[in-house]
């Protein structure tokens, strides 16, 4: 017998997201009436994820669903939901959740001129797509956007997924995204770049070398914030910033890369940050800036700093 309370849950999208959330609302005892599916992979997805939920076209997953989770790429929501909105699609009464960090609820106004009830639902983790985000969910955050007199609705679904909602105001929506991505995303980029440099000079497995040095700044930085900066910028050593720089220019002058770029770009950053936490005096401040300065202004201009050879 169901338990009071429970939804029919329609899953607009079954990429990774959503066919996740709808597996993680299935276990909650929802019952899922529906995915799309449109390529080969989703399907199978949805056969692995959600067996025995009928793939179906999407205005028959709204006409058939209490809560419409809207799992599909940012750039796509706004025209699906008017679209659907225009077909008559949203009834009155009915929830519908998205599943973008970029927007809060504004982006469903036509499902609230509808009578229909607008969530943001926000994961706040990277998935693969497979049972075991099941298992990570547990350690998740959501970024939940509503009103106000929905919001103990928003955040029920959230804890009934296993993951602990957090309230993002409207307004904030970008800024919260933007958070996750420059963290979560660069991190990728700083780690393949870290990589690269490590095989070019002959190191076979450099995540090896650098698993256990990364993982423990991670947790470093979680736990005690900027008070675990350390390296020669925040400890003010001119001359091996200097020295990594000039490397680097050549290193991406030969190979037309885009390590210098962003290393200069995160020393500016990170002589910033310790400034304003007193490990640099000002003349250590002004020897780092000169010697990323410098380094810059050596390098072409046609693609950006770092983009051509440097000395």
């Amino acid at each position: 017998m169901a338990k009071p309370g429970r939804l029919g849950v329609g899953i607009i999208g079954a990429g990774k997201v959503g066919a996740v959330l709808g597996a993680a609302l299935r276990a909650a005892e929802h019952a899922v009436v529906g995915v799309s599916a449109v390529s080969e992979a989703s399907r199978e997805r949805a056969e692995t994820l959600l067996p025995g939920v009928p793939v179906l076209e999407v205005q028959d997953i709204v006409e058939r669903s209490e809560l419409v989770v809207l799992a599909v790429p940012d750039d796509a929501l706004g025209g699906l939901v008017e679209g659907l909105a225009k077909l008559g699609a949203w009834q009155p009464g009915q929830l519908v959740a998205h599943t973008s960090g970029r927007f809060g609820v504004g982006v469903l106004h036509p499902v609230r001129a509808a009578g229909a009830v607008p969530l943001a639902l926000h994961p706040a983790m990277t998935f693969t797509g497979m049972s075991l985000d099941l298992t990570r969910l547990l350690d998740c955050t959501f970024g939940v956007t509503a009103d106000a007199a929905m919001l103990p609705i928003a955040q029920a679904l959230v804890v009934e997924m296993g993951a602990e909602p957090v309230v993002i105001a409207e307004a904030d929506r970008l800024i919260y995204h933007a958070a996750l991505a420059h963290g979560s995303n660069h991190l990728v980029t700083l780690v393949a770049q870290a990589s690269q440099l490590l095989r070019e000079v002959g190191v076979d497995t450099p995540e090896r070398m650098l698993g256990p040095l990364l993982r423990a700044t991670l947790e470093n930085a979680l736990a005690s914030g900027e008070s675990a900066l350390t390296g020669p910028v925040a400890r003010g050593d001119t001359g091996t910033v200097a020295a990594h720089a000039r490397a680097l220019g050549e290193h991406d002058g030969g190979a037309g890369g885009d390590i210098l770029a962003a290393y200069l770009a995160m020393a500016q950053a990170t002589a910033r940050r310790a400034e304003n936490r007193g490990l640099l005096k000002p003349d250590q401040l002004d020897g780092i800036r000169e010697a990323l300065t410098a380094t810059a202004d050596d390098e072409p201009d046609e693609n950006g700093p770092g983009a051509k050879g440097g000395h």
